[in-house]
């Protein structure tokens, strides 16, 4: 059994990892120049995909992780005003890990691996050659810019936020740093994100058609809403655009679609590798249930996998951007009654834990 990806980064690597724990042999092709992760990047895994992490993909040492027990939610009109909080001391919402931490980490397990070859796409018909031969079983592409996503995956529903989402980190002075804060100021939302107690996370989504911003903006912008931290030091930052899309297509023969190439959503709920982690556990029981049948690995495996996910993923994808769409109307217009209802869902336990269930499982619970 052997499977093609095409791709480099956090998303191939995991899903490689998962195919070779299974004794599947992975050829993971990728271009000439790869970008080496930000570490001012990280990442949120909700508690139920960790746990799928750990055990179908690699064991994350616990020091690489932080835990979060809370989020709290404020709007910036009334004097910072509590909107929601979810959590509790007793349990863990979410971990975060540095991305270039679970990147090396998962480098230096898979390199190695018999079931594992890696090699740099350096000939220009590589793509026409790879569909020509057939020599693999499936083909995963999770490259949203190469001549099979333009040739075969270019039918999409997408929005443009006309944002820019600005990250780095920030260093400060040692607190119980467990809770994570998210703030809904009139330039956009502004999420501190602590991965230790002296160093904060920060992904701010700054609303960019009407107004541009340089970097020492967005820094002021920060600092005024820091909700708690004594500052130190604050590293580069690093800026990408917004955007919500959903692919029509997820396959096209032996051919599948996979990672931000399938979904990209607001990052203002953290969502987006969670549900790229949901898809590669759905993928991997897929599978491993025809390894266990002893069947081979064909494109049915592919007509399975959009069934189950191509619906869930939507309504998710598009449940985030009506989260979005909420606060972005009440940043406008300033209406109290928005805030007053948030306040009223934050005091309903079913609700609060519907949220907890659907940030942590998606749509699978």
């Amino acid at each position: 059994m052997n499977i093609c990806i095409i791709g480099d980064g956090l998303t191939c690597l995991s899903l490689a990892k998962n195919l070779i724990n299974k004794k599947i042999n992975v050829h993971l092709y990728h271009k000439n120049k790869i970008e080496r992760l930000s570490s001012n990047r990280t990442i949120g895994i909700s508690k139920n995909n960790l746990e799928f992490y750990k055990n179908e993909i690699i064991n994350i040492s616990q020091k690489l992780i932080w835990e979060i027990k809370k989020i709290e939610i404020y709007s910036d009109k009334l004097k910072k005003e509590n909107l929601l909080r979810f959590g509790n001391d007793k349990d863990n919402l979410f971990y975060m890990i540095k991305n270039d931490d679970l990147y090396e980490l998962l480098v230096k397990k898979i390199s190695k691996n018999k079931f594992f070859k890696r090699s740099i796409i350096k000939d220009k018909n590589f793509y026409a050659d790879l569909v020509k031969k057939n020599k693999h079983d499936l083909i995963i592409n999770c490259d949203s810019d190469n001549f099979l996503t333009k040739k075969f995956f270019t039918k999409k529903i997408d929005k443009d936020y006309d944002s820019l989402a600005y990250t780095t980190i920030l260093k400060h002075k040692n607190i119980k740093n467990n809770i994570a804060t998210q703030i809904f100021t009139k330039s956009g939302p502004i999420a501190f994100l602590p991965i230790s107690n002296s160093e904060t996370s920060i992904v701010c989504s700054l609303d960019t058609k009407n107004r541009k911003y340089n970097n020492a903006e967005v820094l002021e912008l920060i600092s005024k809403n820091n909700p708690k931290y004594q500052i130190q030091k604050i590293l580069k930052l690093n800026s990408f655009k917004l955007s919500l899309s959903n692919l029509r297509n997820y396959h096209h023969k032996n051919i599948l679609a996979f990672g931000d190439l399938l979904h990209k959503i607001h990052p203002l709920a953290g969502q987006g590798f969670n549900m790229t982690i949901r898809d590669i556990k759905i993928l991997s029981e897929i599978i491993q249930n025809k390894i266990n049948l002893g069947m081979q690995l064909d494109m049915s495996i592919l007509l399975e996998f959009e069934k189950e996910t191509k619906n869930k993923n939507f309504l998710f994808s598009n449940g985030i951007d009506f989260i979005y769409e909420v606060f972005d109307f009440n940043k406008k217009k300033g209406n109290k009654s928005i805030n007053n209802f948030l306040k009223i869902i934050g005091k309903n336990k079913s609700l609060t834990n519907f949220f907890i269930k659907t940030a942590d499982r998606g749509l699978n619970f």
